[in-house]
């Protein structure tokens, strides 16, 4: 259940945010999803693959943490162990709002789940100074917020791009760890490097004038942390 509603200074004027990392908060998943201008930062420690959404069709990016369902390998004690954390993770019980205005006009506004286990009025980072003013925390989060409104539709416009240029084909991974145990991921799709370096002139413009060409990039690159996970999943056997 979820209880959303418009964040206020006044209402929520004593709200706390539980910013440590548990399974017990919500940390415990094998992916989230990625935003294209996101991919440079989280290519240096995660693989980076694509979904497609079984209710929509669509192809969205999702960066990696574990190789089955409920696990998350970055996770160590209270902190998430990784250079960089993705936006849909970091932006917590916060999203965006629409708020209608008296002048028939809607804004734009910062929505919060109350019911989400890291609100709290007793632990955590506070959301607002004494005063009423907006700590350097929620002010983090409204930049994140507004990145992730701009990135979804920049989402959208790169995966048809993919699309357009036969870029994407399904990916499967079989694993075999130390134990002899073997996990089989099914239904990923990634970049296919040998088309995308043998794009054709007008494809690499198009591509390279979107800024989508680097982004195609760091997806193959990211594929080496593959070896990453399989050796933090070694470890903990």
């Amino acid at each position: 259940m979820t209880n959303h509603v418009v964040l206020n200074n006044v209402d929520h004027h004593d709200l706390r945010i539980i910013r440590k990392r548990s399974p017990e908060l919500g940390d415990n998943v094998m992916c989230a999803q990625l935003l294209p201008q996101e991919f440079r930062d989280a290519q240096n420690d995660y693989p980076i693959f694509f979904h497609k959404d079984p209710d929509t069709g669509k192809f969205l990016p999702y960066a990696m943490f574990g190789l089955q369902e409920n696990e998350n390998l970055f996770l160590e004690g209270e902190s998430w162990n990784a250079g960089y954390l993705p936006f849909l993770v970091e932006r917590g019980p916060f999203s965006i709002g629409i708020q209608q205005r008296s002048n028939d006009e809607r804004g734009l506004v910062i929505s919060i789940d109350l019911d989400h286990p890291r609100v709290s009025r007793t632990e955590g980072d506070p959301l607002f100074l004494p005063h009423g003013g907006n700590t350097d925390y929620i002010e983090r989060i409204s930049y994140i917020l507004k990145a992730i409104k701009e990135g979804v539709v920049e989402s959208e416009v790169f995966v048809k791009d993919m699309l357009k240029y036969d870029l994407l084909e399904p990916f499967t991974l079989e694993v075999e760890l130390n134990s002899g145990a073997k996990h089989r991921l099914e239904g990923f799709y990634t970049i296919n490097e040998e088309k995308l370096v043998n794009l054709d002139g007008a494809a690499l413009a198009d591509l390279s004038g979107k800024f989508f060409l680097p982004a195609a990039y760091m997806v193959v690159a990211s594929l080496s942390n593959i070896r990453k996970l399989i050796e933090k999943k070694n470890q903990r056997l």
